[in-house]
């Protein structure tokens, strides 16, 4: 089958050629070519599925039902790899449950669906790590709720397997008792506020272990401006860390949270308006290295209740796609080819996987994408709800 005229964008650029596609590999790419069968993508993107580390299943619920949701619902959206977060019930921190969930990923019809596994233990003991990952996690997560001395350890485990340690920066006794960031808005709300110190603080301390060890750390869905600037200046020392951030605090403010919007409620809270732009900033100056939809969706029993009371996140795979090209490409925030780095390359590297540029050899797994045509979104637990959004897919190859 050959793909004629596509507008083909990975991380290297953009070209307009054909690409002959022959037993799911790519298998020629030039102009005019010739052979039986061919679709006309003129006018259309030839995209690589995008790649989403930070994924969460329905109401935290690790189940094989969940699992096929979240994977057939991704690819429907032009993803075509996830990786679950292991802060789920019940929690991906030991080898039984790792296999429950690895039997829930057998005949998988949607995106490629990986592991990463809690490197703490509910109880805040260390978990068997060197296990898991020989089992077939792809990497360890770590809450910064961990003392120092388990931290280290943590550590030393990613230094001996080579692999990237997830973390998420966050203090425990700064959280606790908050439900959005500490603000105005939080104070009109009368709602108890976390300060964006608790991340700052435990990101500037895990750079130092880093530098130490010589581990790669990619910090989990960064909010704070201050993080990301240190994770910079660190990068430019040769630390090896890098920084995600989620597609919804890029776009929404706290002010988000007026009326007492629990669609708005996330972890981490969103951002202050003025920290928004310097987010945004950010992403033009290539500070931020991966996106994430931080798809953690919750039935709305769980959400159409007091604030205080209702789960943490929204709904983040609908129309995914649409939602970056719309929000990020169209406004002029970031160039096609780049976004691919941020939702392809970066995230894969992360995994130690090669993916994001389009060449012969390579899998076929790819989209193509029309940028004029317009969809609207229609799940109410989006922060986009009933939106008018630009692009939509037109064939996914998987």
């Amino acid at each position: 089958m050959i793909i004629k005229g596509a507008r083909v964008c990975d991380a290297n650029g953009e070209r307009e050629v054909d690409v002959r596609v022959a037993d799911g590999v790519v298998a020629e790419i030039g102009a005019n070519l010739q052979g039986d069968g061919f679709i006309d993508a003129r006018g259309l993107y030839l995209l690589p599925l995008l790649v989403d580390t930070n994924i969460r299943v329905q109401d935290a619920a690790l189940n094989a039902k969940n699992i096929k949701a979240l994977s057939d619902e991704a690819l429907e959206a032009g993803i075509g790899h996830i990786v679950i977060n292991p802060e789920c019930s019940p929690a991906l921190d030991n080898e039984i449950v790792l296999e429950f969930a690895q039997n829930g990923l057998h005949g998988l019809e949607g995106a490629k669906v990986d592991l990463m596994i809690s490197a703490l233990k509910e109880d805040a003991t260390l978990s068997n790590i060197a296990i898991l990952l020989k089992r077939g996690a792809v990497a360890p997560y770590m809450s910064t709720i961990a003392k120092n001395d388990l931290a280290i350890k943590i550590a030393q485990y990613c230094q001996m397997y080579g692999v990237t340690l997830f973390c998420k920066a966050e203090d425990n006794s700064l959280i606790s008792s908050g439900v959005m960031l500490e603000g105005d808005v939080s104070s009109q709300l009368g709602l108890a506020g976390i300060v964006d110190l608790s991340e700052v603080l435990h990101v500037s301390r895990m750079i130092e272990i880093a530098r130490h060890f010589k581990i790669k750390i990619l910090f989990k869905s960064i909010a704070s401006p201050r993080s990301i600037y240190l994770i910079s200046k660190a990068k430019q020392d040769g630390v090896a860390v890098s920084c995600e951030v989620s597609i919804h605090h890029l776009l929404n403010s706290d002010e988000a949270c007026k009326n007492f919007n629990t669609t708005a409620k996330l972890n981490p809270p969103l951002a202050s308006s003025s920290d928004v732009v310097l987010l945004q900033e950010a992403l033009r100056d290539a500070q931020i290295d991966i996106l994430t939809t931080l798809h953690q969706p919750s039935s709305p029993v769980n959400k159409e209740v007091a604030f205080y009371d209702a789960a943490y996140g929204c709904e983040g795979l609908k129309n995914a796609m649409s939602l970056y090209y719309t929000k990020l490409v169209k406004s002029g925030l970031v160039s096609m080819s780049r976004l691919v780095e941020l939702c392809v390359l970066n995230p894969a590297k992360a995994l130690g996987k090669e993916c994001g540029v389009i060449k012969v050899g390579a899998k076929a797994q790819m989209m193509l994408f029309d940028p004029n045509a317009k969809v609207t979104m229609d799940e109410k637990l989006s922060l986009y709800n009933s939106e008018e959004l630009y692009g939509e897919i037109k064939k996914i190859f998987a």
